[in-house]
């Protein structure tokens, strides 16, 4: 398949977009993509009430958010792949609809199965839109600004993740958890009418002559169910003994899986994933890359809440004011390092990023019970400077690196690679906590842990052993951004 390492000319599109009509196509995504992310934030807030509502422990209901993503990552992918082949308008819009109509169904269902069932066709919504928004944006940015538009979508992202949980403190507050959900359904519209009349297909997707592409049905299905194979081993949510012969057959079955799909794909007319693109070293490295990068960070994302909540006894509004300067930190090296690098190069800034993440990690792992707050507000603004500045570079080179026609398809995958590294990165950090917690005797709930001097000191070794890890996997990435040696595109298409 050679071939498809070259651009092909009724592919190619004018790099003089008005600045206008760059950014109101971009408004109509950024909207979508904001509100998609904010609501994955929501739910864990929401998640007690739900429990209460249809009277089920906390263990069942947070199956709402397991069965999210796994339909995320199950579908990402092939929706990726078939807005490629019909169109990235027609996808972003039906997953808009799928989205809305699962967040009524969410709000109106009168039982917990029900709910589950609303939850799932939300989260193909919402794998629709993620799959072909970052594909949108920058087929409407000329090439020459992949990273200011690629920075664009971060930031929207970036602010969606951290006002979410703050959203939703604040309606539930006031009104039952239901009206969440109806809620999303205002911004979701907008959306739509917004996507529907200003984005263009011929524009957003590339559109190419000839006959359309099959779509690989097989390579779906079986990628699908491997994704969601090994999802489910990563968050073990039945609590099944790490060397159990159910663990053991779905790792056995997982790489069965794996096998069969690469075999299919390399022998397929039309793979969904064009897997020679692996030959592609720059697109490995930098595939690699972000896997061990959100593998790390998302450490922060799960233990900060119970350090700051669970073992200092700080108040939830306030824990969460605190973990917002991540994300904004985030926000703002997003913008700036897509613009940078579209100037200077991806690689320094990629660099600079993991570095950076490396300090933040040995400083996590020195961190006390008696660490003063604004240290911590001050390592968790470095954090996410840190993933701002790598974030967007890394996704500028995986996507430069690959023809336009395939950008549908290597978006979903780079968002896929973000979701399975922050599944494993929670997974192992949990894992560890809870395997020293429980070593010196203290499998107790984290509302225990306050006030409780051996319990903390216990929980703090394990928070010790995870930063280590996430040490280990940052210096990973450090040294593979290192290498990772991209040549600058000549714009003078």
């Amino acid at each position: 398949m050679t071939q498809t390492r070259q651009q092909p000319e009724n592919t190619t599109k004018p790099t003089n977009i008005p600045n206008v009509n760059k950014w109101k196509a971009f408004t109509a995504i950024g909207i979508a993509f904001f509100t998609m992310v904010a609501s994955m934030g929501m739910v864990f807030i929401a998640l007690a009430q739900i429990a209460d509502t249809f009277n089920v422990t906390l263990r069942n209901a947070s199956w709402v958010v397991i069965v999210q993503g796994l339909a995320i990552s199950a579908f990402m992918m092939p929706m990726g792949r078939l807005a490629d082949i019909i169109g990235r308008k027609k996808i972003h819009l039906i997953g808009l609809v799928l989205f809305a109509s699962g967040s009524v169904f969410t709000a109106l269902a009168p039982t917990f199965a029900l709910l589950i069932a609303a939850r799932i066709l939300t989260a193909i919504g919402n794998a629709m839109g993620q799959s072909v928004g970052t594909a949108m944006v920058l087929s409407v940015f000329p090439a020459n600004e992949r990273g200011k538009a690629i920075g664009a979508v971060t930031t929207s992202v970036a602010i969606g993740g951290a006002v979410g949980p703050v959203i939703a403190g604040v309606v539930l507050q006031f009104m039952p958890w239901q009206s969440l959900f109806l809620m999303l359904t205002i911004p979701i519209g907008i959306a739509f009418i917004a996507g529907y009349f200003i984005l263009d297909e011929n524009v957003v997707s590339l559109q190419r002559r000839g006959p359309k592409p099959a779509f690989d049905w097989v390579g779906a299905i079986v990628s699908g169910v491997a994704i969601t194979v090994v999802v489910i081993l990563i968050n073990n949510p039945f609590g099944v003994a790490i060397v159990s012969p159910m663990i053991l057959g779905g790792f056995a079955s997982a790489a069965a899986l794996f096998a069969v799909f690469v075999w299919w794909e390399l022998n397929s007319d039309s793979p969904m994933l064009d897997l020679r693109m692996f030959k592609n070293l720059v697109f490995t490295m930098a595939i690699a890359t972000r896997f061990l990068g959100f593998l790390g960070t998302t450490t922060i994302r799960f233990l900060m809440p119970i350090y700051l909540i669970s073992l200092r006894d700080i108040q939830e509004a306030a824990a969460g004011a605190i973990i917002f300067i991540t994300s904004l930190g985030m926000a703002t090296a997003a913008s700036t390092s897509g613009r940078m690098g579209d100037r200077i190069g991806e690689r320094p800034f990629t660099v600079v990023g993991f570095a950076m993440l490396v300090a933040t990690a040995i400083a996590f792992m020195v961190f006390s019970a008696e660490t003063p707050v604004w240290i911590v507000m001050v390592v968790l603004l470095v954090n996410g400077v840190a993933m701002g500045l790598w974030g967007v570079p890394n996704n500028s080179i995986i996507l430069g690196s690959v023809p336009k026609e395939s950008f549908g398809v290597v978006g979903a995958l780079t968002n896929l690679t973000r979701n399975v590294g922050n599944v494993a990165g929670q997974a192992i950090a949990s894992a560890v906590v809870v395997g020293v917690m429980v070593a010196d005797g203290f499998d107790i709930p984290l509302s225990k842990i306050t006030g409780n001097e051996p319990a903390s000191d216990s929980f703090m070794s394990g928070w010790k052993f995870a930063y280590m890890l996430v040490t280990v996997f940052s210096l990973m990435g450090l040294v593979l951004a290192i290498f990772t040696k991209t040549k600058r595109p000549d714009f003078d298409e």
